[in-house]
This record gives structure tokens, C-alpha cells and sequence, in this order.
């Protein structure tokens, strides 16, 4: 009888503590963080222990695996105050992860919280006007399924419509996450910051003037002097969006937008070619210095309404020009997507299911060689 107890002491002293839950709350769950130049990324990692940790020498660990195996536990750099943990560890690119965190007193596990799907890859802002915002003919699925988006508050794979943007149908980026997996194999995540019908003007800060209003006026307004001025909705609502990345935390802001600017049925709301450009080149240096970085922005070509209306020179010009004085990166020509490439039969401003997908790959002619300059081989 005495060793029996004395096997079971020593049994115990062997096992995990188990005495609490930890609910991780960051990262989330498909969450895409970007990586680094060495293929990297530190992941801040956070989470609330079910109760309260007892005395003894702390430990943080955490691991990563995938469905064969796991790494081993590294050491995480943080701490637990109470309840809450912070700490972060550094984890290579690649996935989807899975990360597991565990808490440890005097050597015996206490709590341990998993994060099912965790990437390190390219995540990329989309903005502009309706065909960077769901409003295309079909909506599209990522076939990869390691193509994932985020609305604000949560992750998820990135089935269209995109959370943030303001459509309801399809949109490029589930084809584009597709294009970047197959070539980088890494998740790609999106945040979606799209508004249908809007013009360059609607975009700019708060107070920014014009001297002619665009088509659609809620996000304007008159000024005593009769010229307009931006409300800024848009551009705060951007910023907001993506400033809590933090200092390179995603490639590139693609920048779809122009057919609001363009050859507008009222003359008088359409916006000459060297306005259309300064005020893109404003919102580009605006949001660099708002975010603390030199963000990339690529920037497309797009003035398409319908057919026999499929272009403007001057907004054309504009646009490639911030390609050639090394302000933009260059985009697509979205202008020469036509016939059954557009809606209702080639009718329409917005793509057809056919024309997202070749839109799509548009993008990723002009992104992907990019992306090679800035990854180290893996």
C-alpha cells in the first residue's frame, strides 16, 4: 500500500497542473500577418487565463505545427498580469499554422490555448470605386483555401462579397490570393476598403478642396467661397482600417478607381486629367504620412463605363503618370477588359464572372514579379 501511494505522488507531481482554460485572443483565427524580407514575422500574441495563475516561476511557450507534425516549444517574450497574457514570438512564413500557447508554473502546464489557422504571408489593402468593391456579375471562391480576409474585427476565408467594401457580389481577390498561393506559397490575406461609385475627390482628407463637386454628393460639401471640400469619411474610415497593422504591416495598398471621374454624363462633374492627379498624388503622400510609412501604392488604369464610353485619355495620362514619376506602381489596364469580360453581356460598367477572374490575373502579372524582389528563397 505504501508504494501504491507513493506512485501516485509521484504521477501527479509528473502531470500538467490543468487547473484553467486560456482563451486566446490574438492572433485570430486565419489571421494573415505579414512577413518580412527574411521570410518572417513576429506574431504579438495575446489571451485571458480562466483563473488566476498560482505562485511559482512562470513560463511562456509556444509552438507551431500543421497536420503531420509540431515544432518544437520556444520560449515567449511577455507576461501574464492577473489574467491577462501578452508576449510574442517570432514564426516563419508559411501555413496554415497551427499555434499552440501554453502557460507553465514550477514546471507543471497550467493552461494551454490553440489558434487553429495561423498564416505568415502578403496581405494586401484593396480601394477605390465599385470594381474594387463586390460589385461584380459572380462571386468568386478562393480555390486554395488559404486565401483569407479580415472585416475589421475578424478573419475568415475570403469567399466574396469581401467584408469592408461595398458591395454585395463578386470581386478580383479571391483569383489574386489564388495567383500569389500558387506562386509564393503562403496565405494571402485582403482588407477590403472598396466604395462603389466614388471619385478621387470623395477619397481625399477632411477639408481637401475642389472647384467642381463629383457626381454623388453625400460625402461633400459646399463651401461659402463656392467651391467643395471633401467630408473625409472615406479616407478616415480607410486609415482607421489599416493604421493598427502597424509600420510595414502589409505589401500594398491596389488602387482601383477613376470611371466616377471620368467622362461624367453632367460635364460638369467630371474631373480633368491634372486635378485627377494631384489629388490621387495627395491621398498617396496623405496616407504615407498618416501611417508612418512609404506604403507601396499600386494604382490601375480604370475609366471604362460602356461600350463606346471605354475610356478616358486624360485620366488615363494622369494615372500613368504617377507610374512614371515613381509615386504609384503600376496596375492593370482594366480599361481594355471588354465584351462578355463586363456584366450583362458586355453591357455594363462592372465585370462579368469571366472578367474578374482575367482581372484577376491582370493584377497578378503586375504584382508577382514585384513580389520577387522582396523575398529572400525560402
Amino acid at each position: 500500500m505504501h508504494s501504491a501511494l507513493m506512485l501516485m505522488v509521484g504521477f501527479l507531481a509528473l502531470s500538467p497542473l490543468n487547473a484553467a482554460d486560456l482563451l486566446l485572443t490574438a492572433p485570430a483565427d486565419y489571421q494573415v500577418i505579414q512577413r518580412s524580407r527574411d521570410n518572417e514575422a513576429s506574431v504579438q500574441i495575446a489571451g485571458e487565463l480562466s483563473a488566476e495563475l498560482p505562485p511559482g516561476e512562470v513560463v511562456i511557450e509556444a509552438r507551431l505545427g500543421d497536420q503531420q507534425q509540431s515544432g518544437p516549444w520556444l520560449r515567449v517574450e511577455g507576461n501574464v498580469k492577473g489574467r491577462e497574457l501578452r508576449g510574442k514570438v517570432s514564426a516563419p512564413a508559411g501555413g496554415w499554422w497551427l499555434l499552440e500557447v501554453r502557460v507553465s508554473v514550477d514546471g507543471g502546464e497550467f493552461a494551454r490555448g490553440v489558434i487553429p489557422h495561423l498564416g505568415v504571408g502578403e496581405l494586401f489593402v484593396v480601394a477605390g470605386q465599385s470594381n474594387s468593391a463586390n460589385h461584380g456579375e459572380e462571386r468568386q471562391t478562393p480555390k486554395s483555401g488559404r486565401v483569407a480576409t479580415f472585416d475589421g474585427r475578424s478573419w475568415r476565408l475570403a469567399a466574396d462579397p469581401q467584408p469592408g467594401a461595398s458591395g454585395e457580389g463578386g470581386s478580383f481577390m479571391p483569383p489574386l490570393g489564388d495567383a500569389i498561393v500558387a506562386q509564393e506559397a503562403v496565405p494571402v490575406g485582403f482588407i477590403a476598403c472598396g466604395v462603389g461609385a466614388t471619385s478621387v475627390r470623395e477619397w481625399l482628407p477632411r477639408g481637401a478642396r475642389f472647384p467642381n463637386p463629383p457626381t454623388i454628393e453625400n460625402r461633400v460639401e459646399r463651401q461659402t467661397d463656392g467651391s467643395w471640400a471633401s467630408k473625409g469619411e472615406a479616407y478616415d474610415a480607410f486609415i482607421a482600417r489599416i493604421k493598427p497593422l502597424g509600420k510595414n504591416g502589409f505589401r500594398a495598398v491596389l488602387w482601383h478607381q477613376g470611371e466616377s471621374d471620368a467622362n461624367q454624363q453632367d460635364s460638369s462633374r467630371t474631373l480633368e486629367g491634372k486635378l485627377y492627379r494631384d489629388y490621387l498624388e495627395r491621398l498617396i503622400r496623405d496616407s504615407r504620412s498618416d501611417l508612418g510609412w512609404d506604403v507601396p501604392w499600386f494604382v490601375a488604369q480604370a475609366s471604362y463605363h460602356v461600350p463606346g464610353d471605354e475610356s478616358s485619355d486624360e485620366i488615363r495620362a494622369a494615372q500613368s503618370s504617377l507610374w512614371r514619376d515613381g509615386i504609384a506602381l503600376q496596375g492593370p489596364d482594366s480599361d481594355a477588359l471588354k465584351g462578355p469580360l463586363r456584366e450583362n453581356n458586355g453591357q455594363g460598367v462592372h465585370f462579368s464572372g469571366p472578367g474578374l477572374r482575367m482581372h484577376a490575373a491582370k493584377w497578378a502579372e503586375q504584382i508577382l514579379p514585384w513580389l520577387g524582389q522582396w523575398n529572400e528563397p525560402r
